[in-house]
């Protein structure tokens, strides 16, 4: 029943604030502890110079000398946008004499002004692998440029003691920013489990744990789908929470489909949250892991509390009081899952919005563990233990950190919106779509105990 302690290897400094248990006293903020960029055995910025970023990553300068380079003066969308301000562009082949194991890869891309959605489509491949295919970086940031890409490899393995990635043109030529490679770490720090669901169950969700939402269609995101409490839409069965999509008329929604959250029942301030879950393959559909304050007229300044505010653009609760995606994912683009913040700064799809993506295969196929990790100084995020996206706390400002109050967990299996739908009409073949959970559990540090 229980899972076996998970370890990490930074510095923590944790509060859980949960409604069954009262509401503990914040704790100091810390200095961000950097020893896991310890993992970088290698970064380069390309067309640019040595510097170390924010966030502990020591990049090396571009002294190949193959290829044109450039420089872009201001990128969008990133925290420190250094390593995007230079470029390398061409085919490239880029090398490096490592130990034998697994490496997980990171590529920093930033399209230059004036590029168009498939002007440059380029293939990115380790030891002679496509890891990354059809690349296009101007419509990946939805024609925001020139705003910054993050795209993460995982599970690189080196059997010849030497690192071989290659860009190919597909159309135009490839560009790429910088690299940075870490190398997997074993974990070094146990946490205890004070929150959990593993759905060992039969029937609705535990009412104790997850309130189910019953909403029209429209009423966010521009989506399709009603959602319902309906068995149908949302259930626990086979050890799993399933979350289903259906095609069907229902109070004038053409789909409907289920959403849970944890509002009043388990939330929190600082943690490390860890979902196993997999994911529905299609176009149109849209998997969300994801979290919303407790209180969100936190930080509204145009709205009273105990108004409207979800979906309603006359409201600022959000962004303001803030949001965090654990995972976000698009069946139109199945390798592929992001993770994002929004607060008052960088929100929506606009060109500063921060956030990241990791190619994952089979997610439809196999269950992938979905985690965040929160401090009082940085949001991190991961995919089967391997990082992809990292928000730091910069100012004490909260239009940049809003993330200082609980939030709790919602889980929702959307048809359509307008990102559901970016890549075409709803495929009305894929339904019944389900999103199954197999566990949720939620982390304190043992040494808070």
């Amino acid at each position: 029943m229980f899972p076996a302690p998970i370890k990490t290897g930074y510095m923590l400094c944790l509060l859980l604030l949960w409604a069954v248990e009262g509401v503990a006293q914040p704790a100091e903020l810390e200095v961000i502890d950097l020893q896991d960029a310890d993992a970088v055995v290698w970064a380069i910025n390309l067309g640019g110079q040595a510097h170390r970023s924010i966030d502990g990553i020591q990049f090396q300068a571009d002294a190949d000398g193959a290829g044109a380079t450039g420089s872009v003066p201001a990128v969008l969308g990133a925290q420190d946008i250094t390593v995007y301000r230079s470029h390398r562009v061409g085919e490239m082949r880029l090398e490096k004499s490592l130990p034998d194991g697994i490496y997980d890869l990171t590529f920093y891309f930033a399209e230059p002004h004036g590029a168009e959605p498939g002007e440059r489509v380029f293939d990115v491949l380790a030891q002679d692998r496509i890891v990354i295919q059809h690349l296009d970086v101007s419509l990946s940031r939805s024609s925001s440029v020139p705003s910054a890409l993050k795209r993460t490899v995982i599970g690189v393995e080196v059997t010849n003691g030497r690192l071989v990635v290659q860009l190919r043109a597909v159309r135009s030529v490839p560009i790429l920013s910088g690299l940075s490679v870490r190398a997997r770490q074993p974990e070094a720090r146990e946490w205890r489990l004070v929150w959990f669901d593993e759905f060992d169950y039969t029937g609705p969700p535990d009412a104790s744990k997850w309130q189910i939402d019953q909403w029209q269609a429209g009423k966010v995101n521009d989506e399709d789908q009603a959602y319902t409490s309906r068995s149908r839409n949302v259930r626990v069965a086979s050890g799993k929470l399933m979350l289903q999509a259906h095609a069907e008329q229902y109070q004038g929604a053409a789909y409907t489909s289920g959403r849970v959250h944890s509002k009043g029942l388990g939330h929190f301030l600082y943690g490390r949250i860890d979902i196993s879950a997999r994911l529905p393959a299609g176009q149109g559909l849209w998997s969300a892991l994801w979290m919303l304050p407790d209180n969100p007229y936190q930080y509204a300044t145009n709205c009273e509390e105990g108004s409207e505010w979800q979906g309603n653009p006359d409201c600022d609760a959000w962004p303001n009081s803030g949001e965090i995606d654990i995972m976000e994912h698009v069946g139109y683009d199945m390798r592929r899952v992001h993770s994002t913040v929004h607060n008052h700064r960088f929100f929506s799809t606009g060109p500063e919005l921060r956030n990241a993506s990791i190619e994952v295969e089979d997610v439809a196929g196999a269950f992938h563990v979905y985690s965040m990790e929160w401090t009082p100084q940085q949001i991190r995020v991961f995919v089967d233990g391997v990082e992809f996206y990292r928000y730091l706390r910069l100012t004490e400002d909260w239009r940049d950190w809003p993330f200082d109050h609980p939030f709790h967990l919602i889980m929702n299996l959307a048809v359509g919106g307008h990102w559901g739908r970016a890549g075409g009409p709803i495929d009305q073949s894929v339904f019944p779509a389900t999103m199954e959970v197999d566990y949720v559990r939620v982390f304190v540090p043992r040494a808070i105990e």
